[in-house]
């Protein structure tokens, strides 16, 4: 296949949701879709692939508001009926909190040219949202600083790297998502996570950060601050390909799955343009430049990955090793987590 250039429009889609929703018209280019995304590398890709297939197949505008999955629920509840959001971006267990608060309008399947495509398990129940991309909390590390590659969870807490390591805090994908890996390590459950806050309160307290958006760690490995830290093969990725001391290691107990998914506010007064958007992100093609642009995971059944993007993404045994966990027991437990955290860990 061919790799796809930041920035380039692909050929056939801006054909396929233009005539899927018959949305070029003066009207649609008159309009202004909001999203709420990521930020950093993430924010890059979605600029490279999503954003300009769909702008022109639709005349319309997209307007980016930025955010990590905790906020972007916190800003969704808050405004409720009437939404300044259209499309979010969001982790599957924040996504199921706002289902279960009746916040989330219902995707069509039948407006959606990809559905047919997509791995069966992408919609979530009542099709309420849809996963658009597989990624995982796996150990980002500096090689130039880690001579033999982190294999376990067990690593981040070596002697040998302390004051080294950087953590996520707890409202943020890889910091819960971390909290939970080690919990589970240490005989925890999602009921009881006392095993993972005992754990890892003396290695935040030797952390050089608790990161609360991503791409925090960039400088931090770029000036050889960090040797090691729970971190996104995506954002890895992308940050070697700019040149900084970053590789990806999937720990042998398994790294923890993640499935950022796409909804539709039931207060977004663009709900077609909004579907719009979202079947542009489902397609092939767009897929495929996500993939080679972001090294996500692509869950259109019929999208293809380069060499380069296969060894980075969950693939393979890395994919069949991921450790998912349910959403509706993460939505409902995560207030509980959080609470604990910023009481027990948080400086």
């Amino acid at each position: 296949m061919k790799l796809h250039g930041k920035g380039r429009v692909l050929p056939g889609i801006a054909a396929l949701a233009a005539g899927a929703f018959a949305l070029a018209s003066p009207l649609a280019a008159q309009e202004k879709l909001t999203i709420a995304t990521f930020g950093g590398s993430f924010l890059d890709a979605v600029k490279s692939c999503h954003i300009p297939v769909f702008e022109k197949a639709t005349g319309a505008a997209v307007e980016t508001v930025l955010g990590n999955s905790v906020q972007h629920a916190a800003s969704v509840r808050a405004m409720g009926a009437s939404s300044d959001y259209d499309v979010v971006y969001i982790d599957d267990s924040a996504a199921m909190q706002l289902k279960a608060e009746n916040l989330l309008h219902p995707l069509d399947r039948a407006v959606l040219a990809s559905a047919e495509e997509l791995d069966p398990r992408a919609f979530g129940p009542d099709d309420a949202f849809v996963v658009f991309m597989t990624g995982a909390t796996a150990i980002a590390y500096n090689p130039e600083m880690v001579e033999t590659p982190p294999s376990s969870w067990r690593d981040l807490f070596d002697e040998a790297y302390k004051g080294q390591v950087a953590i996520g805090d707890v409202t943020g994908t890889a910091g819960w998502q971390f909290l939970l890996a080690v919990n589970r390590m240490e005989g925890g459950s999602p009921e009881d996570v006392t095993p993972g806050i005992d754990a890892i309160r003396p290695l935040a307290q030797d952390a050089v950060v608790q990161y609360t958006q991503a791409d925090q760690l960039l400088a931090l490995f770029a000036r050889g601050e960090v040797a090691m830290a729970p971190w996104y093969p995506d954002r890895a990725g992308s940050a070697a390909d700019e040149g900084l001391p970053i590789a990806i290691a999937y720990p042998e107990e398994g790294a923890v799955g993640i499935r950022p998914t796409l909804l539709i506010p039931e207060g977004s007064s663009q709900k077609e343009l909004a579907a719009a958007f979202v079947d542009t992100v489902l397609s092939k093609e767009v897929q495929e430049c996500f993939a080679e642009t972001k090294y996500a995971g692509p869950i259109n059944l019929k999208a293809e990955l380069s060499e380069k993007a296969a060894a980075i993404v969950p693939n393979g045994a890395t994919l069949e090793s991921l450790w998912f966990l349910d959403p509706a027991v993460t939505s409902a437990q995560l207030p509980g987590w959080i609470d604990r955290w910023q009481r027990e860990v948080a400086r």
